[in-house]
């Protein structure tokens, strides 16, 4: 029976946050080793600009990293065939544009990192914290060097500048199906609820004393996950 069988298990695709990779947020943690352990099998795509993905030039090739990723699945979106999406910071927002954009493709979402950020600008008091937050992307910026650096600006600039950058109402209400979402109690793209409660059928889980960036290798976003997606490892 091929993997790609519609009776074979529906595959998890996972999708990194900005100036991350497939390999550092999610492989390195240990996410694929657990995925296969309890019997399914992981897909990680890195976004346009990052890791061995293409990384073109121009800014606007940036505002549309889902094209890229359905490209990259082993078979059609027309093909009747499904698959669960684990989502990190921009890599959420990328699921959930893929839900909207292809909604028969997705069967289960889990959103990791992201709450009232994708509906609701800032408010003034969380100065604080973004201002913390974005000191350390602007570290993680000088870390990654100039080339990396310059790309993942082109990036960040392509996808703010989008009409859509904050999803509506009426296109969550869209997003049918189940999902998870888990961010931590010190994350600046909380808190969930502006999100989750737009959200038909959602579960919220707040990790405490987590920030945004610490998320990934966090047990307890694993086994949250891992449930939700119903491959907990049978040891």
């Amino acid at each position: 029976m091929s993997i790609w069988s519609a009776e074979a298990p529906v595959p998890i695709v996972f999708l990194h946050g900005w100036t991350n990779s497939t390999a550092t947020t999610w492989i390195e943690p240990g996410w694929f080793e657990l995925v296969k352990e309890g019997g399914r099998r992981p897909l990680g795509f890195d976004l346009l600009g990052h890791g061995e993905a293409d990384k073109p030039e121009a800014v606007e090739a940036y505002a549309d990293l889902v094209a890229p990723v359905v490209e990259q699945l082993p078979f059609g979106v027309d093909e009747g065939r499904q698959i669960d999406v684990v989502g990190f910071s921009l890599g959420a927002r990328t699921a959930i544009d893929l839900t909207l954009r292809h909604p028969q493709l997705v069967r289960r979402l889990v959103l990791g990192g992201v709450g009232r950020n994708l509906v609701q600008p800032r408010d003034s008091a969380d100065g604080t914290t973004a201002d913390a937050a974005g000191f350390r992307f602007e570290s993680l910026l000088r870390s990654a060097g100039p080339d990396a650096a310059e790309i993942f600006r082109k990036v960040n600039e392509a996808q703010s500048a989008r009409a859509d950058r904050y999803l509506a109402p009426e296109q969550l209400a869209t997003v049918t199906q189940p999902v998870l979402i888990v961010i931590g109690a010190e994350d600046f793209a909380g808190p969930p609820e502006p999100l989750a409660d737009l959200l038909p059928d959602v579960e919220v889980k707040v990790l405490p004393g987590v920030d945004h960036f610490a998320l990934p290798k966090q047990f307890g976003f694993i086994d949250a996950a891992l449930e939700f997606l119903d491959c907990v490892p049978n040891w």
